[in-house]
Formats: C-alpha cells, structure tokens, sequence
C-alpha cells in the first residue's frame, strides 16, 4: 500500500506539469490534446481520490490537481460542437464530494474549508458550460448536436442538485442574489443567457430537493414575472422553473396570482408547448384547492387553444388532465356548467364526424376528441381527495342529491357515442378509444359510476358479439372488480360475463392463435372474476369445461403476458374447487391435460423465460389437490421421451418428489422447475 501511494505522489507533479500544455490545446482549440491530458488528469483524481486526500501533506498538490479539472469542466466553447472533453469530468466531482464527506466530522470540516471554495466555482462553471449559443448559431446546430448539448445539460442539472447536498441553502442565496443582480440591471439583463442559466440551475435543485423551508424563494416568485420571455429558450427555462416550485405554491398559494399568467402567456405559444403545458398541469394537481379564484382564466385561455389547435395531441391530452384536477375542486354546482363549457366544441365536432363517412383524416380526429375526454376523467374526481384513496374501494359511496359531472356527461354523449361505434365497429383504435373513455370513467368515479353500469354493459355486449377486442374484455374486468359486489348489479354483470365468454369460446373453437390480446385479456377477467365474486360460476351459462380447456391452451401460447395471465388464471380457480363442486368435476376430468400441458411446456416447448410461471400453476395444483397431482405426474412422466429424451426415468421421479414435497416454498419451487426445465433441454449446468 506504502508503495502504492508514494508511485501516486510521485506521478502527481508530471500530470501537474501537463497545465500548461491544456491550456494552450484549449486556447488553440486542439482538442484531440486537452481531451487526452484531460483525461489522464480525471483518471488519476477520481480512481485514487481518497487516497490522495489522505495524504495531508501533500494537500496543495492535490488542490492543484483538482483545479486542473476544474479548468477542463470549464474548458471554452460549446459542447459537443467545439468542446468534447467537459463532459468527462463530471463523475469526478461526485466522487471528490462522497470522499469528503465520507470522512468523520472533524476530517470533514477541514476538508470543506479547502474544497466549498472550489464547488462553488464549480458551480460558476456548470452555469456558464449550460449557456445557449446565440440562437442564430444555434439554429445552424444539427439536430444530433442539439440532442447531445440536451443530454449534456441534463448531466450538469444532476450534478447541481448532488452539489447541493455538500453547499446546501448558501447555494440557493447565491443563486438568487445573482439572478436579482442580472434582472435589476438592464445592461445584464440584456443577455438572456445569463437569465437562463440562473434558472436552470435553480431548477435543477428545486426538481428533487424540498425547498419548502428555503428563505430565497419568496424573492424567486417575485423576481420571476419580471423576466421577459420573448426568447424561446429562456421562456421554456421560465416555465420549467415554475412547474418545479408547484408543491411550494400550494404551501403559499397567496404567491400564485403573480406566477399564473406568465403560464398562461405560454399556453397561447406553440413553441412552449411542452414547459407550459406540463407546468399548468403540476400547479393545478398540487394547488388545485387554491385556484378557484383563476378558474375562469384559466379555463377561458385553455378552451382557446384547444379550439385553435394550437397543441400536438399529447399535449392537449396533458391539457385536459390539468383542467380535471382544477374543475374537481371547484363547487359541485358549478362543476357541470364549466365542464359543459369545456366539452361543448369537441362534443359538437364529435356529432359532425359521426355522421360522415369513415376515412383516415375522421378516424384521428375522432380518436383524438375521445382521448382528450378519456384524459379529463382521469383527474375529475369530485369525492374527498384525502379519504377517497382508502374508502373508495371499501364500500358504495352514499347516494348523492345531485349526479356525479361525469356521469351526467356521459349519459348526455351515450346515444353519440353509440352512433360513432356503429361505424367503426370494426376498427380497434376507434372502440379502445371508446372503452378508454370509460375505463377512465370507471377508474375515477368508481360507485359513483353505478347509473351507467346497465347501458356500459348492453354496449359493451354489443361491441363484442359483432367484433371480439381486448379493450372490452379489460373494462368489463374494471367493472367486475368495482360492482360485482354490488346487488343491483350483479344480475347486469353477470349477463355481460356470459355474452363475452360465449363469445369468446367461439373465437377459441376457431384457433385463438392470432389473438393473443384478446386470451390475455380474457384469462385476465376471469381471474379477477374468481378473485371478486367467484359465485358467478354456479351461472348455468358458464360453460365451465370451455373455459378450463382455454386456460390449458392460452399456457400453450408464447407471448409472455398472456401465459402470465392463464396462469394467474388457475391460481385463483384451484383454491375454488373444493367448495364449487362444477370446478371440482373439471378439474378432477382436465386435470390431467393441464399436467402434462405444463410439464410440455417446461421440457422445451416453451421458452425458458415462461418457467416461473407454469412453477406458480403447479405449486397451486400441489398446494390444493396434492393426491391428484401426485397421480398425474406419475401418469405423465412414465410415458418414455415425455417431456423430453433427455431425461432418465431416475430424473423425473426425482423431480416428482421434490416438487410434491413443496406445498409453501414458491422461491424453491422455482428452482426444482427450473432445474428440471434444464436438464430437459439437455442444458444442466447452464442456469
């Protein structure tokens, strides 16, 4: 270790004597030579960092050195087009900062007193290697280099946020006194850029460090409406800084009159499509309680660029989403009347489309309005924000004076709704986009759902009897999971499970080959359906063999989330089968299939990937009918070749005991399957 440690001092004044010869690569934009010195410089500090602050008398050479880092994190031009060599540094001060403070308290303070100095030039540096180019230069960019120099930026703001923890609040006041500075001063406030990476740096912390009890920014709220944001770029920082102070704002919501209009001003501008869309949507999920008093402009601004356009679809959809969580705090009374407001143009645009020929130009736009009505019943939830999580899902909620927004909405654009799915029935973006409005519906509302369970289901049947789709058969598992409790439903749930599973079963009398969505699917509603409200299977109109023997088929399939779901299938009808005397007599008949199904696919016919979970399926089978499987696998396994030829008669009776001997060990289990799975494949050994 001595030795180790004198060859690194010794080697320490010839990467030191490698300054000079940086300096003038850089100054004369060599940078096939800065970026090598550079690294031979990050390599020695960062690999041998805490042995080199170690040595306490040699501290003003390794000062040194870290300040020729700290030169080539600075080193000039724009990265990546005139400067490739920064980025290398950057790991380097996150393992100069763990080795700090990775020491004890008293080692600690001294070597702060050496280092915070040089953080926060470090981070006088990070700022300036963040500066745009002028946007004239930036513009002749290439689109590959503006995606790097984005990367590269996301890697300082990182870095900024980790020095953080070493600089702490004195960061923050610093921050803010020079953005205060830059934007008192006309001169300095000219240049955008410097406004730009004051609150780039100031977002980069805000993102991931609670700011709540910093003193710096009440002054930031109130400096920020000064900045002017005609430059794109600094306008975008602008909105992002503010989208990342939302949770201080509901803690301060008198603040939010000076800071809503500057993200309104974006809405209107296509090109800060993306900061002030996702901006308004962060203020109004966390301030929602405290924006009644900007509903109306909010929502006056907002219905304007929907009408116009002015958005690409998945920021309209963000856009809708906001306006959700801001209409579910406002008044119940008034709730209907804006949201009527909001929808009307689109419901109306809906009803024109209806009525026209199917085309491709119609299609999206249909799909779009659906979206964006899907994505606003997302976040409408009127129900109390802070018991609805634990209660929703508990019991019905209690009977309302007035109906649920939605459900009144819904009701109102049913028979539309209907009319546009008698055209494109048989194209499966426009009926998901459909079930998506009420699936979204559903998910939200929960009980409060309950009036439309009876139409959502006769259409749903509709759908599926004229053109089977997955996206119906996974709404109908949202509402089984939601209202099969409930008595008044559950003759309409079950007349709708018995159509799709009729349906269904058909489809798989065909070859259920091409449709691995539609069996995953299905294998799906049914185990939520045996989770939830397992009676449904006394229903003489379930055919019960049938959808056994599908079960054994979807195992058969390769795609991994559709085994995935057979199996999850037959864990939750084993347990069933002692007390349902139909399931019992399935089983006690296919048992046997869906032994040897599983033991085929384990010996090579499926993917190795899939054996954990046909391993679930027999751990069930052992776990609740342990004599009977002990007989199929005998059975099954004396057959010679089966599952594979590469295993002894010796092998498979072995791999009997072992996997009968486990009833409660799914972790061991796994392993006696996987085991068996590779000796079957000829493969022992390579697990």
């Amino acid at each position: 270790m001595c030795r180790y440690t004198d060859a690194l001092v010794t080697l320490m004044p010839l990467v030191l004597g490698l300054h000079d010869q940086l300096k003038t690569a850089a100054r004369d934009g060599d940078m096939e030579s800065s970026h090598g010195i550079c690294r031979i410089a990050v390599a020695m500090g960062e690999t041998h960092s805490r042995v080199l602050l170690e040595q306490v008398e040699h501290w003003q050479e390794y000062l040194a050195l870290v300040n020729m880092i700290l030169f080539c994190t600075g080193i000039p031009g724009y990265y990546p087009v005139s400067e490739t060599t920064s980025s290398l540094t950057l790991t380097f001060w996150y393992t100069l900062q763990d080795d700090i403070l990775s020491f004890d308290e008293e080692k600690q303070a001294v070597y702060l007193q050496v280092y915070r100095p040089v953080y926060f030039q470090l981070v006088d540096v990070l700022l300036h290697k963040s500066h745009y180019p002028s946007q004239e230069e930036y513009a002749s960019w290439s689109s590959d280099d503006k995606e790097q120099f984005r990367i590269y930026r996301v890697d300082i703001s990182d870095t900024l946020m980790y020095v953080y923890e070493m600089l702490g609040a004195e960061l923050l006041s610093n921050l803010y006194d020079r953005l205060g500075r830059q934007l008192m001063d006309p001169q300095l406030s000219a240049v955008w850029q410097d406004t730009e990476a004051l609150l780039f740096g100031f977002q980069s912390i805000a993102e991931t460090i609670d700011v709540n009890y910093s003193d710096v920014i009440p002054g930031l709220i109130g400096l920020i409406p000064r900045i002017n944001i005609s430059n794109v770029m600094l306008a975008d920082t602008v909105m992002y800084a503010i989208g990342s102070l939302a949770e201080w704002l509901a803690d301060h919501p008198v603040m939010l009159g000076g800071i809503l209009p500057m993200v309104l001003q974006g809405l209107v501008k296509p090109e800060l499509s993306v900061s002030s869309v996702s901006t308004l949507k962060r203020i109004c999920r966390e301030c929602r309680h405290d924006l009644s008093p900007y509903a109306q402009d909010v929502l006056t601004v907002s219905q304007d660029v929907l009408v116009k356009e002015i958005h690409k679809s998945s920021q309209c959809m963000w856009l809708m989403q906001a306006l959700g969580f801001l209409l579910s705090a406002l008044p119940v009374d008034e709730i209907l009347g804006r949201l009527h407001s909001l929808i009307t143009p689109h419901v109306q645009r809906l009803d024109t489309l209806a009525q026209q020929e199917p085309d491709p130009t119609n299609k999206q736009a249909i799909v779009h309005i659906l979206g964006m009505l899907s994505s606003l019943f997302t976040t409408l939830d009127i129900r109390d924000s802070d018991s609805s999580e634990s209660a929703s899902s508990q019991r019905p909620s209690t009977p309302q004076s007035t109906p649920n927004p939605v459900v009144v909405v819904l009701q109102q654009v049913f028979t539309l709704i209907q009319t546009i799915l008698s055209k494109w029935l048989d194209d499966s973006e426009v009926v998901e986009a459909v079930c998506g409005v009420f699936d979204k519906s559903v998910r939200t509302l929960l009980h409060d759902f309950g009036p439309m369970v009876a139409h959502l289901s006769e259409m749903l049947g509709q759908i599926y009897s004229a053109y089977p789709q997955s996206s119906a058969l996974d709404l109908a598992r949202q509402m089984v999971h939601i209202f099969s409790g409930e008595e008044q439903h559950l003759c309409t749930i079950r007349g709708l499970i018995e159509v799709l599973t009729s349906v269904t079963l058909h489809l798989f009398q065909q070859g259920p080959r091409n449709h691995p969505d539609i069996a995953e699917s299905f294998m799906n509603l049914h185990a939520q359906i045996l989770k939830r409200k397992p009676e449904l299977y006394l229903s003489e109109q379930l055919d019960v063999k049938g959808l056994f023997y599908c079960g054994i088929l979807t195992l058969k399939f390769p795609e991994t989330p559709t085994v995935k779901a057979a199996a999850q299938f037959f864990t939750e009808l084993l347990p069933r089968c002692k007390d349902m005397p139909s399931l019992g007599e399935v089983l006690q008949r296919d048992g046997q299939l869906l032994t040897e199904t599983i033991l085929q696919a384990v010996g090579g016919e499926s993917s190795r990937s899939l054996t954990e979970h046909f391993s679930e399926v027999l751990l069930s089978l052992n776990r609740h009918c342990p004599a009977l499987l002990a007989q199929w696998l005998k059975e099954s396994l004396q057959s010679p070749g089966f599952p594979s030829a590469h295993v002894s008669s010796e092998q498979k009776h072995s791999f009997s005991q072992q996997l009968l001997r486990e009833q409660t060990n799914k972790r061991r289990v796994k392993e006696i399957v996987k085991e068996f799975s590779l000796l079957c494949r000829g493969l022992q050994g390579a697990g």
